[in-house]
């Protein structure tokens, strides 16, 4: 489905937002008091005009001194009934724009296999807000969350790249993809070795916006399923595994938010996205093998589940090779970045402290955080097994989102500056703009951070 906002017209209703406790306005009448509202959070009252009809509504923002929980808090209209709709005033402390993106991505619903969309209330753009950017905001977000939660049988390697060509296509991009045989040709012998067992060949998909400015490259982890491979994942742990190529799918959810709103001109602007599916079969490769690297460094595969950070290996020294100003890995890496942070804060690793600063400030500004992490270096030797240079999967369980950042690290020498976001891709129950299901995490921090930061 597609974000939209209202035309502006004299027929459109208006929605008063109140503070729980703060006066109602004089337009609104007794009827709300009569109707017992209160303003708490999410809280609404229609106002009925003289015949019956609908002359407007009142929505309750709840205490404002815990406004800061409530990210996209007019996400909560969408309960509102069918018609244009415009804010009527706009209380002290709200951000317009975090209003009006949040009535966006609080209009996504995935409909794919249940028929056409229901239609549901819109807004008119408020005055001073850049619609056409938050429409492509909110449209980056879309393609991220359909993408993810399009099961496996519709979106494996083959259709994930069909999808890219489609974005591509709309936003005037270049596409390249290595697949099958090929890889082994090209020297991508990781991505290769972790998705040779599936029926959908394992590619690297590579998309190019610009030829001018500094270089941005994304590299997403595009894992379609993960079975866990020959260490295969318990039915619990598997059942979620479509999401695994939710950093694929926050990639190119940035790159249309970048493309559409016109923040990509002057950058060039590259994704790479290894895109696989770990599957069991007789050529699956095993726990033991010690595979080669595009790198030249050797892996000793301790656990086949620890698959992602290999085909990001790979396709992390491919964008090394150009040297860009600012590589970032996006990725669904580790279940100890949950246990740390929970599904709603992913954390990153930057060893560039402007960098980080800048990312993590946007992401706050913007209602999309994240929180750094250290590259802590104590833990280098945990990744350096006896017979080979890297270690996949670490043994004794602790610190794994760390280590694992610690391992594409070595594949990011010759980027300016580099910047690794472990995220969740998913929301486990619903909240405000976010329904359950599949959610980006840090395209828009990055999206807002990004002109600070390629400005160095």
């Amino acid at each position: 489905m597609t974000p939209e906002f209202a035309p502006a017209s004299d027929t459109t209703l208006p929605l008063w937002l109140v503070w729980s406790g703060d006066p109602l306005p004089d337009d609104a009448g007794s009827w709300p008091q009569a109707s017992g509202f209160t303003g708490k959070t999410g809280q609404i009252c229609l106002l009925p005009d003289a015949q019956g009809g609908l002359r407007g509504a009142i929505m309750g923002l709840g205490d404002r001194a815990q406004a800061g929980r409530d990210r996209f808090a007019l996400a909560r209209a969408a309960s509102l009934p069918v018609g244009d709709w415009h804010l009527a005033a706009l209380p002290d402390g709200l951000d317009p724009d975090q209003l009006a993106l949040g009535w966006l991505l609080g209009q996504y619903r995935f409909t794919r296999y249940k028929g056409a969309p229901v239609q549901g209330p819109r807004l008119v753009c408020p005055q001073g807000v850049d619609a056409d950017r938050l429409l492509a905001i909110a449209g980056g977000e879309f393609l991220t969350r359909d993408l993810i939660n399009t099961p496996a049988s519709d979106l494996g390697p083959d259709k994930l790249e069909a999808a890219a060509r489609a974005l591509a296509n709309d936003i005037g991009a270049r596409v390249e993809v290595i697949c099958g045989g090929q890889l082994l040709k090209q020297n991508f012998p990781l991505i290769h070795a972790v998705g040779r067992a599936s029926a959908s060949e394992p590619r690297l998909i590579d998309i190019r916006l610009g030829d001018a400015g500094p270089m941005l490259t994304i590299v997403g982890k595009g894992v379609c399923f993960d079975t866990g491979g020959l260490n295969l994942k318990p039915g619990a742990s598997m059942g979620l595994m479509k999401k695994d190529m939710g950093g694929a799918a926050t990639a190119l959810g940035l790159l249309k938010m970048l493309a559409r709103s016109g923040a990509a001109s002057g950058l060039r602007l590259r994704v790479l996205i290894p895109a696989v599916e770990n599957s069991v079969a007789g050529n699956a490769f095993r726990p033991g093998d010690v595979l080669p690297s595009r790198k030249g460094l050797t892996v000793e595969v301790n656990n086949t589940d620890a698959e992602g950070r290999l085909v990001l290996a790979d396709a992390m020294t491919y964008a090394a090779e150009e040297n860009p100003d600012l590589m970032i890995t996006l990725a669904t890496l580790t279940g100890a970045a949950r246990v740390a942070l929970g599904p709603d804060l992913p954390p990153f690793y930057c060893d560039d402290d402007a960098t980080a600063a800048a990312i993590q400030a946007a992401g706050m500004a913007v209602g999309d955080p994240v929180w750094r992490m250290p590259f802590w270096e104590a833990y280098e030797p945990q990744i350096e097994p006896a017979i080979a240079d890297l270690d996949n999967a670490p043994s004794g369980g602790m610190a794994g989102s760390i280590t694992a950042a610690l391992f594409l690290r070595r594949f990011a020498e010759g980027a300016g500056r580099y910047a690794h976001f472990d995220i969740y891709g998913w929301q486990p129950s619903a909240a405000p703009g976010r329904p359950k299901g599949g959610v980006g995490q840090a395209a828009r921090a990055l999206m807002a951070a990004l002109p600070q930061i390629l400005a160095r």
